[in-house]
């Protein structure tokens, strides 16, 4: 931005000794302040209203891509599938299991 140094400084503050007097300068120097904080804090502000627009915008685009997925979702259907294949061993099992004890009853009488 602006490239003020010492002397820049310097030379402003000798002008507003002269120009203003030094019973008037320490109010003018507070308000002065205070004005150019009020305008900090309102770049301040706006940077992070743009800051914020563009992070929704970034997530509208990656929603609208399908780039973005619920990782939610990924697992509850990988645990979905684990279950299924649980599921189908364990009937097997017991298939197997039923058969093999009908096979003995049937031997034992």
């Amino acid at each position: 931005m602006f490239d003020v140094g010492f002397f820049e400084l310097l030379l402003i503050g000798v002008v507003a000794l002269l120009v203003v007097g030094p019973e008037r300068l320490p109010k003018l120097a507070r308000k002065g302040g205070m004005w150019v904080g009020r305008a900090r804090r309102f770049v301040s502000s706006v940077k992070k209203d743009i800051d914020r627009e563009i992070q929704a915008d970034e997530y509208k685009h990656l929603l609208d891509d399908g780039k973005f997925t619920n990782p939610v979702h990924d697992i509850i259907e990988d645990t979905r599938h684990q279950l299924d294949d649980i599921k189908h061993s364990t009937e097997a099992t017991l298939g197997d299991i039923s058969g093999k004890k009908t096979v003995d009853n049937d031997k034992n009488p």
